[in-house]
């Protein structure tokens, strides 16, 4: 019965689960290959080359964020609910000051628009966020399969 269980059997993990915020990641990079190119067009408007070359890293740049994310919140999962819970949190700072590293690294060692790298991190964060929110409400994901 299940009563008879322990309770904190019930909140370990279960390690054949598919891990969900993996797939969130792999959805939010595709999506981004749909942000990438108008940020693109729309600083190469503005900036010219140096625009589109700076847009792209920095879209780049949040891809490479959401994914490690995933990545790191699907291992998390696995272990325990502590570590996923302290995965969030300290995750979620660490995953912010990797962002802000590397643009300062990559500002320092390039020369590439400035502007355009931190307007499109911050823009591409923003929308790609928003819009992976707005599809799991809607349940247009339907390989995540609590979204329905």
């Amino acid at each position: 019965m299940a009563s008879d269980l322990d309770p904190a059997a019930r909140y370990r993990p279960v390690p054949d689960e598919r891990p969900i915020e993996a797939i969130i990641g792999k959805n939010i990079a595709k999506r981004g290959l749909f942000v990438a190119p108008v940020l693109a067009v729309i600083f190469g408007i503005l900036q010219g080359w140096p625009g589109v070359v700076a847009a792209l890293v920095g879209v780049a740049i949040v891809i490479g964020n959401f994914l490690l994310g995933g990545h790191i919140m699907a291992r998390a999962a696995r272990v325990s609910m502590s570590l996923y819970h302290a995965a969030a949190l300290f995750g979620f700072l660490i995953r912010l000051g990797l962002i802000t590293a590397s643009m300062l690294i990559i500002a320092n060692v390039t020369d590439l628009d400035r502007m355009a790298l931190g307007i499109s991190v911050v823009v591409s964060y923003l929308v790609l966020l928003s819009w992976e929110a707005v599809a799991v409400i809607n349940g247009a994901e339907r390989d995540l399969e609590w979204s329905n």
